[in-house]
This record gives C-alpha cells, structure tokens and sequence, in this order.
C-alpha cells in the first residue's frame, strides 16, 4: 500500500485517491479497533472535529460510521480549530481525537489528522500500525454487533468550552482594550472563535473572510494571502492584523504600517519577552530548518540556543520534549507555547503576541526589530516522482557550488513537500538578486530532473 500519512497526517483531493468516504471509513475502523486494543474492558470513544471545506460532512459521517462498527463511541463537535479539538481529545478524555482538514489547502483538498488523548500527534510508530490495519483481515474479523455497536452524538459547547481554554491563556492583568484588531479567518474553522475570543478580551474587532460557504476556505485569504489584510489595517488604521489558515493552527501577522511578519518574527517577539521575564525554559527556542538566516542571527544576539527540528509542527513538538523547551514553532506560522497548549495554536499565538504588546506599550513594528529577515526565495516545483535527493548528481553538485559561493552568508535547502507533490528549493543570501538567481537556477534543474 502506498503510505498514507505524511508530515501533518493524510491529505488529498477530496472524493479520489487516499480521501474516499471509503477509505475514511477504514482508516476510522483502524483507529477504533487500535484504541480499542489497549483496554478491552471499558467503552472507548474518539472525538472528530472538521474546518468548513465541503467535503467534510462526507468523510465525518464516514469515519462516523467506521468507528462505530468497530464498537466505540463517536462525539462530534463540528467546525472548531485543530487546536481546540486536541483540547477537546484531551479535556473529555477521549482516546484519540480526529481532525478533518487539509489546514492551509485550497477548498477541494481535504486530511485527516489524528491526536492521542494527551492532546498530541500519534508518534510516527501509531501512524505505522494505523496503515497496517486498513483494508486488513484483522478488523473484519472484530466487528462490533448488537449492543456493542458504538454510538454517536454532537457535543454543542464544545467552541464555547475552547474559548474559555483560550482567554484563560491571556494574562489576568491585562486587558485589550484600546486596540484595535483586524482578523483574517480564511473562511476556515476560526470564524467564530477567534472574534468573540478577542472581542470578550476588550479589543474592537474588525473582522474579514468569515463566510465560509464550503468552498472559499483558504481562497486568497488567510495566512497565506495577506494583501487583503494588509489593506484592511490600512483601511482601518487597526493596531496590527492576525491571519489564520484554515484550520487555525497557524498564526502570520501585519503590523500597523503593513508590513507582514512570518512564524519566525513572532517567535522571535515571544522568544525575547518570555528570556527577560525568566519563561524561556533553557533560553532556547526549537524551530524548523526551514527557519528565515535572519532568526539565527537574532538569536545569537540574544543568547539564546537554537535547535532546528524537521519540517513539521510534530518534529518541533518531539524536539521541544526533547529539550524541555517552553517555545517553538515554524515560520509558516505553526507556533507552539508548550506552557499553554499540547499544539500549535494560532489563537493561542495570537494572544500571546497581544499580551507582550500591552506589557511593553511598543507597537507591533517596534517589537518586530528584534530580527532581520535575510532575503529569501522558494519556488515549488511541481514532481512526478521523489526519488532520494542525493541521487540526483546534477542537482547535488550544483547545490554544493551555491553553498561554496554563500560562504556562510546564506544557505540552499532542497526538501520535497510531505503533503503535496512538489519539491521546495529554498535559497537565503545577502543580496536580493544573489537569492534569486541561485534559486531559480536550481528550480530549473529540479524541474529537468524530475518535473
């Protein structure tokens, strides 16, 4: 079987390939029956949770119904941050918590994600044993009959109960009041949370793409298309505007002159508030390779350590562990406060950036000084396959020719995507034009090689 999970759970096209209602129906009968194995003497229950794309009544009611034939429980808690519903896995005490979504996609994608009932991604081990099973004889063989067939019911104040999670988050002391926030929802799970969470903490919200109709999550909107934000701020003379992705794990911001500031600003923001407050557990910070050069050398001036994990918020959270670090994250805006939240959280980001605004009365372009972003270029390139990297002659030698030209001032990274086709060539140097030529040259040779 080709694997299923990539680095943030299973996606795809919704309705073909590995996001049919059959196959949710499998892989829900798998993690039931998974669950299920470690305690056979007690009713077992998996919550599932979905952003606003389309497609996801379909593959709810889908792994609904695989769950239930294996004989556990289904809560269902509708449209709700990933976030919230790792929240919600853990606070009800469920055995595993599922999340329907393709997070920053466009609408005709759909995924599937899964938590344990601490609140934390499946190790990759539990993802293996998940992909053993679909399609197995051994699931045919446990079905559940009679009285034993599990049941499913909606739990309503799930967004209500997520809310409170949040605010409680947000320091006692301080208020909102006096700023005004502009919010970008993407038309994605956050479009009733994120304002009434911001909205009950005093600010005066104006808020844009929050009329999901099953189609326009993500769609020019969000933290992945900021221009419209950024003239929203503009327009309103806000403080300062929060972008989410369609599932509101990911946080990007706009500061009051229009500027955009990635994962990495905000980590950097947190990273220097939390060192000169004492939270800053170790004085160090875990982020991804994928990091802008600038951040490095942010921290370094700081003093404080910084450990780059694999791409994915999962990878960051296994090396935060790893470390007992207290803040980390990606610069596409996963950003994980591990004193607040099992995950990523984008509110939770949010409210934190908010609350070092409030403390140091400085706006969000002065704090945002605390690095420089080097210049940086990624295209995407397109792949038919994802042959080994290293096999790839042509490309590596032309790699270690840019590496030798950077000389330390920059760096090449050439990764391919974990969710999607495409191979990400990464290039930051010192000079705009230096970044742009190199990349585009080894695009070019990644697209020959295998485009």
């Amino acid at each position: 079987m080709k694997k299923l999970f990539g680095t943030d759970g299973i996606r795809g096209n919704a309705n073909q390939g590995a996001m049919t209602a059959e196959m949710a129906l499998e892989i829900g009968r798998a993690v039931a029956f998974a669950c299920r194995e470690t305690d056979r003497d007690r009713r077992h229950r998996i919550l599932i949770g979905k952003d606003t794309r389309v497609s996801g009544y379909m593959l709810e009611n889908a792994l609904t119904a695989g769950i239930c034939s294996m004989g556990v429980d289904v809560l269902l808690v509708g449209p709700l941050p990933t976030p919230g519903i790792a929240f919600a896995t853990h606070s009800m005490r469920c055995d595993a918590g599922v999340v329907i979504s393709a997070s920053h996609n466009a609408y005709h994608d759909n995924g599937i994600k899964l938590f344990s009932r601490d609140g934390t991604k499946f190790p990759d081990a539990m993802e293996a044993k998940f992909e053993s099973l679909v399609g197995s004889d051994e699931l045919a063989k446990h079905r559940a009959t009679g009285n034993d067939i599990g049941r499913a019911k909606r739990i309503d104040d799930a967004s209500g109960r997520y809310i409170v999670f949040c605010k409680n988050t947000f320091p006692d002391e301080l208020s909102l009041e006096g700023l005004r926030i502009a919010i970008d929802t993407g038309n994605g799970a956050t479009y009733k949370v994120a304002p009434v969470i911001l909205g009950e903490l005093g600010a005066e919200i104006v808020c844009i793409n929050n009329h999901p109709n099953g189609v326009n999550i993500n769609d020019n909107c969000g933290s992945q298309h900021t221009a419209g934000l950024r003239e929203k701020v503009a327009e309103t003379r806000a403080d300062l505007g929060l972008a989410f992705d369609g599932d509101g794990d990911r946080l990007i911001a706009v500061d009051e002159l229009g500027n955009e500031l990635t994962g990495d600003h905000i980590i950097a923001i947190c990273a220097k508030d939390m060192q000169e407050r004492g939270l800053l557990r170790g004085n160090q910070v875990v982020t991804t390779v994928m990091s802008n050069f600038g951040f490095k050398l942010a921290m370094d001036k700081l003093k404080l350590a910084h450990h780059a994990a694999k791409v994915g918020d999962r990878h960051v959270l296994e090396m935060m562990k790893d470390k007992d670090a207290s803040l980390g994250g990606e610069a596409s805006g996963h950003i994980i406060l591990s004193d607040h939240h099992t995950t990523g959280d984008g509110i939770i980001a949010a409210l934190q950036l908010l609350a070092v605004i409030k403390r140091s009365g400085k706006s969000l372009s002065e704090l945002s000084t605390v690095m420089t972003m080097a210049p940086q270029m990624l295209i995407n390139v397109p792949v038919s396959s994802k042959p080994p990297l290293e096999e790839l002659e042509t490309l590596t030698e032309a790699s270690k020719k840019a590496e030798a030209e950077l000389e330390g001032t920059g760096r090449v990274l050439i990764r391919y995507s974990g969710t999607e086709p495409k191979c990400r060539v990464m290039v930051e140097a010192a000079e705009a034009e230096q970044t742009r030529r190199i990349c585009t040259e080894l695009a070019e040779i990644v697209t020959r090689c295998i485009g």
